[in-house]
């Protein structure tokens, strides 16, 4: 039987990660499209659930258990002008609320896996969706920003403009004991990432203004803010601090005929939350058993309801959970008409065993319940 052609374009986290998962489907033979030229090192981490670090594990048991920091713990804190209130604290006693990874060792580990499994590699610059008639299946993950998006979607997407950067990067420190955190301030919500014994990352979403007037102290800015919140006097250092602007943005078309949009092309969200990549781990899920349906079933992707299935199967959830994320992010907005009755609620959330109980179930599995 001739083996079904599927193309994914694009070599970071969600193409490697789709590449790697859908070479395994008995009957597919898997291409991979990437830019021409050096790579830019992604000094960044990722936050993933405890179910999506073993559907990886499932598909790629050679990425081993070492790139993936785990924790257990998880506390948020709400500042106010009379201090910190620390208004919910998840813990798990045997298992892992997430996993926590640096995003350039995990990527090269994806690249060996893709290697591995005999997937063709093409370096080549993408710019039309012509390039790709003789394939059953077209995979686009080129991130957010690509014009190549422009000539299959015409219902126009959700966006939002945040106003706001986000500031990333490592700190080394010596703390015995850290946990992972999310500080809601009031210039906006850092959270504090372990992803070793020694080191943890942070994401600070701060309005472009505040950005823009701190630009040539922002390490010395950072630095001190996260000494203040963590209460520790020991000595830190901050090393790959990067930063880049925030959206919202939502696909209402996710594919034209046989060529769909994945990864950060088809949903950007808020970090707050760190569920991005969450997401895009769900919606490879549900694609792979989707094609591994049809093609069990001897039906040409290209031909079939496939995308169809995937686009109606996804689409609720992805939608929710962003817009979920958004309204997240706009209640923990600094507002002196509205932040007294923030101190009001977030006080009651503290003891709200039922609401820590449902958030733990959402962060983990999504809205796939």
């Amino acid at each position: 039987m001739t083996k079904q052609k599927i193309c994914i374009v694009g070599d970071g986290l969600s193409g490697l990660m789709t590449a790697a998962v859908l070479a395994k489907v008995p009957g597919v033979e898997v291409n991979l499209i990437a830019k021409k030229g050096t790579k830019i090192k992604d000094k960044r981490t990722t936050a993933i659930s405890d179910t999506n670090l073993k559907f990886i594990n499932q598909n790629i048991t050679s990425l081993g258990q070492k790139l993936f920091w785990p924790s257990k713990k998880i506390e948020l804190f709400y500042e106010t002008s009379k201090g910190k209130i620390n208004f919910l604290n998840l813990n798990e006693a045997n298992s892992n609320l997430m996993y926590v990874f640096e995003n350039d060792k995990v990527k090269s580990a994806l690249m060996k896996e893709v290697l591995k499994n005999k997937t063709k590699l093409i370096r080549k610059d993408v710019k039309n969706l012509d390039e790709f008639k003789n394939y059953d299946l077209v995979i686009l993950c080129m991130g957010g920003q690509s014009k190549i998006y422009n000539e299959m979607t015409k219902i126009r997407s959700i966006k939002k403009d945040y106003k706001e950067v986000a500031i990333t990067g490592y700190v080394k420190h010596s703390f015995k004991i850290l946990n992972a955190s999310q500080f809601f301030l009031k210039e906006g919500p850092l959270a504090i990432l372990p992803f070793s014994k020694n080191y943890f990352s942070f994401v600070w979403s701060v309005k472009k203004y505040f950005f823009k007037n701190n630009s040539k102290k922002i390490t010395s800015l950072v630095k001190n803010k996260i000494v203040e919140m963590l209460k520790n006097k020991q000595d830190i250092t901050i090393s790959n601090i990067q930063s880049y602007p925030i959206s919202l943005s939502l696909r209402r078309q996710y594919h034209q005929k046989n060529i769909l949009i994945l990864g950060e092309g088809l949903h950007t969200i808020h970090p707050v939350a760190g569920q991005g990549f969450n997401l895009v781990l769900r919606d490879i899920k549900k694609l792979k058993a989707i094609i591994k349906y049809y093609v069990g079933l001897g039906i040409s992707i290209k031909n079939s309801y496939a995308l169809n299935d995937f686009y109606n199967s996804r689409k609720p959830e992805n939608t929710i959970m962003s817009l979920g994320v958004d309204a997240t992010h706009s209640f923990f907005k600094q507002n002196k008409y509205l932040d007294p009755f923030k101190e009001i609620i977030v006080k009651n959330i503290k003891n709200n065993e039922t609401l820590k109980k449902f958030s733990k179930i959402i962060s983990n599995r999504g809205l796939s319940l």
